[in-house]
């Protein structure tokens, strides 16, 4: 009887006004972050700043700060190579879970600080991100791809010369029906390349956010000098408003 009496005790509190009960959500969100090391972006002042501008990024997004979302699976690699289609590393979650800030920039300066005329096809890395998804049983969760890059599209033509296709032979195909949500979003891109990849891209359901470099650099004037990383709330709210901000659906065929 007296069991009996306090689970119905325990119930009536739940259910009083003013009591809630709350379950801890797991992580859902897939993010995928490519790093652009052609010379036509790694040989520019945006490179050092982009890497820079991640190690927050990631920083934050990893420890949930400032309402960031936390991810599932964190994946790092490079966009750009000597050949085409060549397969690239992706580096997980683990290579920057434990880190500071500061940590994590000197990680990322360590894995893409070669620089080269590489090539930079976005198609082999949007393709090395759908074959991960699949791979990794993330099919269905939500899924955000982060570059930094000038955006410029560069492939092999013959005899291995460097040609530029138009926007529209950018392929994401591969990455329309992995989840209802998949967002990229083009980092330090120049406005003009910026509204090429917005416009011309084909596409169903992928939402494509560019933000140019010009706007990219405002992320150094929201520091406050806090004490605390996690108190820098004006670089916390930049990030959430700028670059996560939640981009429109747009179909291009």
């Amino acid at each position: 009887m007296t069991r009996r009496l306090a689970v119905l005790l325990l119930a009536a509190l739940l259910l009083a006004p003013g009591c809630t009960f709350t379950q801890r959500e797991e992580p859902r969100l897939s993010l995928f972050v490519g790093v652009d090391v052609s010379g036509s972006f790694a040989r520019t002042p945006h490179f050092k700043d982009s890497l820079r501008f991640l190690s927050y990024y990631l920083y934050g997004h990893l420890h949930g700060i400032g309402g960031l979302e936390k991810p599932r699976a964190l994946f790092v690699g490079s966009i750009g190579g000597d050949t085409p289609n060549e397969p690239k590393a992706f580096y997980p979650i683990q290579a920057f879970e434990r880190k500071s800030a500061r940590e994590i920039e000197a990680k990322l300066t360590e894995l893409f600080s070669a620089q080269g005329n590489y090539y930079t096809d976005f198609n082999a890395f949007f393709q090395r991100v759908a074959e991960t998804v699949r791979k990794q049983n993330l099919v269905l969760a939500p899924i955000t791809i982060v570059i930094v890059t000038d955006g410029i599209f560069e492939v092999a033509g013959p005899g291995g010369k460097a040609v530029l296709p138009p926007y529209e032979k950018i392929d994401v195909s591969g990455l329309e029906y992995l989840a209802r949500n998949v967002t990229i979003r083009v980092l330090y891109a120049s406005p003009k390349v910026a509204a090429e990849w917005e416009r011309k891209i084909p596409r169903e359901r992928i939402r494509i956010w560019p933000v140019e470099a010009e706007v990219m650099g405002g992320w150094r004037e929201q520091f406050e000098n806090q004490p605390n990383l996690e108190d820098e709330k004006r670089l916390w709210k930049w990030i959430r408003d700028i670059v996560d901000h939640r981009a429109r659906r747009q179909t291009i065929l």
